[in-house]
């Protein structure tokens, strides 16, 4: 059974602060991995008899590399202002971007629509959070419907036989999905703002957990099979995560 610690530990680099989560997982053989994902929060994964102490010496091992990684995250996002959500910014969809247009209207007149080049949002009350919530309720419904979609014919893709698994959405500061234990995927719904291929990457990713429940080489060589150009779709999406993440 995983037991998971939060902000288990800090590693101090120069005048650099910098909090880890760690998970230990039976599942995990003898190496400690090292995640720095997206936005710049460090996640360690770790056998189930590892030390503390021997998670915080192999952390500050490679405290060089963590903070290299670390500020180049950090520095992606500085420059992102968080959405206004107002006429004119832009809403990204499917890789794609619209100008989001609001609208005043009666009560009776509510509508979230896809129009060419827009995202028309038309509600009786403009504020920002009002818009905001449409905005992301639209993102969910689409990301439920998109995400079915694409399961099924990625499923089917793969080299065993594989029912369609159940999945969910859920909000995630750190990851695009999950797979748990009794085959439950779970996805990011802001997810949906990326590219297909992008989308079919981690979904395809998630699914190869359902045979191999950890990031072993196996799991990555399974991976590979499935989509051999994996590493270039992960840069790809990596690179996009501030864009895709802000809200």
């Amino acid at each position: 059974m995983e037991r998971c610690e939060p902000s288990n530990g800090v590693l101090r680099y120069g005048d650099l602060i910098i909090p880890y989560g760690v998970t230990f997982s039976p599942k995990r053989r003898e190496r400690i991995k090292i995640n720095v994902h997206s936005d710049g929060v460090v996640e360690v994964e770790a056998p189930a008899d590892a030390t503390r102490e021997a998670v915080a010496k192999a952390v500050q091992k490679r405290a060089r590399w963590v903070h290299e990684h670390v500020v180049s995250a950090r520095s992606r996002f500085a420059h992102v202002l968080p959405r206004e959500y107002v006429s004119g910014e832009q809403i990204i969809y499917l890789g794609r971007r619209y100008s989001l247009k609001v609208r005043h209207v009666p009560r009776l007149e509510r509508s979230v629509k896809l129009k060419g080049a827009l995202l028309e949002v038309a509600h009786e009350d403009t504020s920002r959070d009002v818009i905001r919530a449409r905005v992301r309720a639209w993102y969910r419904m689409k990301a439920r419907d998109y995400f079915s979609e694409r399961i099924a014919i990625v499923a089917r893709s793969l080299p065993w036989p594989q029912d369609m698994p159940d999945f969910r959405l859920k909000e995630m500061k750190t990851r695009w999905g999950t797979c748990a234990a009794g085959g439950t995927v779970t996805l990011n719904p802001f997810l949906v703002r990326a590219p297909r291929e992008c989308i079919d990457y981690v979904i395809a990713h998630e699914l190869c957990h359902l045979r191999e429940h950890n990031h072993s080489p196996e799991f990555f060589n399974l991976l590979t099979r499935v989509m051999p150009d994996w590493q270039r779709i992960k840069i790809r999406l990596d690179d996009m995560a501030e864009v895709l993440l802000n809200d």
